[in-house]
């Protein structure tokens, strides 16, 4: 995904400001069912799984995701054996015995890599924007996943009288960058082949990746969840049999 979300937030300096940006643009951005929503939500992992091969066969080569270690992804419902076989695809940098730098494996313990060795580097590959990390995608947005989903399926012709700056694309939905933004449309249908044979649609694309994302940022979402309904048992359990005992002591009491 060739700067995928590469103007996704003002706050990275990904669309400059005098692109025209207005913090007073408000858009309305749809609201999308998502697995994972609500106090009772749980991801998909058939949908994580696509996220992660259109993250690996698209989006890897401009955006790292560098709080996401490999041995995080027996969480999507990979065994140990095809983590550590998916880690090895990739190479780190490390030293010999004599102190030469040579390429080593990756491990489980290894996080994603950057595609790029340095910022500068990565600066000079996008026209002087730097793509953000995708870890924290989904939490950079007051409208989180809704908001990713939506960028990334905003593309439209501008509206009659609109006049977009050169090397700029519309979006209806990056109103921070006056609706126009740096990064082409990149998600189009049967970009990639899935897997479990689901049909590659722009629209299915767009959310198994953002899916994905969310996972990334909020990966302890089902445990959190799990433990808030059985807090909240515990607490409804308690003000129950705290209503019958002070019912039996008032009681005593008014004899």
């Amino acid at each position: 995904m060739k700067k995928i979300l590469l103007a996704a937030t003002a706050a990275l300096a990904l669309v400059p400001m005098s692109f025209g940006a207005s913090a007073s643009e408000k858009v309305e951005f749809p609201k999308e069912k998502w697995s994972f929503s609500g106090n009772f939500g749980k991801f998909d992992r058939m949908q994580l799984q696509r996220g992660l091969q259109v993250y690996k066969e698209v989006c890897a080569s401009c955006h790292s995701l560098k709080y996401v270690a490999f041995r995080n992804l027996e969480a999507l419902g990979y065994s140990e054996d095809q983590v550590k076989a998916f880690a090895a695809e990739y190479e780190f940098p490390t030293l010999d015995d004599e102190g030469s730098e040579i390429k080593r494996k990756g491990l489980p313990s290894d996080h994603f890599p950057s595609p790029y060795p340095n910022e500068k580097f990565a600066r000079a590959s996008n026209n002087g924007a730097l793509p953000p990390d995708l870890s924290l995608m989904t939490k950079a947005r007051e409208h989180g996943p809704d908001y990713v989903f939506h960028l990334l399926t905003g593309y439209d012709e501008p509206p009659q009288g609109m006049t977009v700056m050169d090397g700029m694309h519309y979006n209806k939905y990056f109103a921070d960058g006056n609706f126009q933004i740096a990064m082409a449309k990149q998600i189009n249908d049967d970009q990639v082949t899935y897997a479990d044979g689901t049909k590659a649609t722009a629209d299915q694309i767009s959310r198994d990746i953002t899916a994905f994302l969310h996972w990334a940022a909020e990966p302890k979402l089902e445990v959190r969840n799990s433990t808030g309904l059985r807090v909240t048992i515990y607490m409804v359990i308690f003000t129950i049999l705290a209503y019958f005992l002070k019912r039996r002591i008032w009681a005593r009491l008014e004899k």
